[in-house]
């Protein structure tokens, strides 16, 4: 009895780490999709220099704007803000992206192991569940 109850624990315990690490796989993908769209929105501003385009201001709303320089401020963290051209930008931002995805093999490589160690206590239970239904059988 006190077996099985021990077994229940890890394997709540198991489940709730995976749903947690499943959970930061999602928002790890999220923040790789929105690393790739500001990307693709990096390439639209090329050559669009004193030309109008669609500025977020919200979200989703926006509002015409010219753009006058091809040079963006960008947050580097810490409230910290430098000049770079689209380029530099893309680069950055490419970089993060890689990072996320490091992120994310790691994450899918430690709920890989979990899952191995939550199938392996299960199969334990199941043979000592086998086990006792044998002896009982035996004793009968």
């Amino acid at each position: 009895m006190e077996n099985q109850q021990e077994t229940m624990f890890k394997l709540s315990m198991f489940e709730q780490q995976m749903q947690q690490i499943q959970q930061q796989i999602r928002a790890v993908e999220q923040a790789i999709n929105e690393m790739t769209n500001l990307n693709f929105g990096l390439d639209e501003l090329v050559g669009k220099k004193g030309k109008e385009i669609m500025a977020p201001i919200g979200r989703g709303i926006f509002t015409k704007a010219k753009l006058i320089s091809e040079d963006l401020v960008v947050d580097i963290g810490g409230k910290n803000f430098v000049t770079k051209n689209i380029a530099q930008t893309k680069e950055l931002v490419d970089s993060q992206i890689k990072k996320l995805l490091e992120a994310q093999k790691d994450l899918e490589k430690n709920l890989e192991k979990i899952g191995g160690e939550f199938r392996e206590i299960v199969e334990k239970a199941q043979e000592e569940q086998q086990k006792e239904k044998g002896r009982k059988e035996k004793n009968n």
